[in-house]
């Protein structure tokens, strides 16, 4: 493998120590961070090679602008991020244009008005985080079962509380 090809942060295969994970780099060796500590090596002369999938762009004849926003959204959507518009759609018509209204017990204190669209939007957004982090403790490398299924309950327990905002949604499919 050049050392041109390496970049820090790129998992690497070493056929004696396995995959590690390159930390520096300098003009003929670069260290690598292997399970059992971390090495110095010529990729050059050993048979290191990417332990993970890669990817040349040449030739490709699609403006960067174009590249970089398709990039980002598909992240976005990953994530679980919506556009505000999108999740309107998903409130039920009843509660278009309407409020939330936040009365304190002190009379003299100001009632605070909250649009439905935004306060929809934020309980969406509760939802999707909370999809995320699902996500992320079930894939979670180092967690073990047991810890992987008491996290999940604490996540149940708050779509069960938030089971009470299942009135707003115009679809069974996207409550809690």
């Amino acid at each position: 493998m050049k050392i041109q090809s390496l970049t820090i942060g790129l998992k690497v295969k070493h056929p004696q120590y396995g995959v590690g994970t390159v930390t520096a780099i300098s003009e003929k060796s670069a260290e690598i961070r292997f399970e059992d500590a971390p090495r110095t090596i010529d990729p050059e002369l050993s048979d290191l090679a990417p332990a993970e999938p890669r990817v040349t762009i040449s030739g490709l004849e699609q403006p960067l602008k174009q590249l970089i926003d398709s990039t980002i959204e598909d992240v976005i959507a990953r994530m679980g991020y919506e556009k505000p518009e999108a999740v309107v759609e998903q409130l039920g018509a009843r509660w278009h244009k309407g409020k939330a209204v936040l009365h304190p017990a002190d009379p003299t204190l100001q009632t605070k008005d909250v649009p439905m669209e935004v306060f929809f939007h934020k309980i969406v957004g509760i939802r999707n985080q909370l999809r995320v982090l699902e996500q992320k403790i079930n894939s979670h490398a180092t967690l073990t079962d047991g810890e992987k299924i008491e996290m999940q309950q604490y996540i149940t327990r708050c779509y069960g509380s938030l089971t009470t905002f299942n009135l707003l949604f115009k679809n069974k499919e996207d409550q809690f």
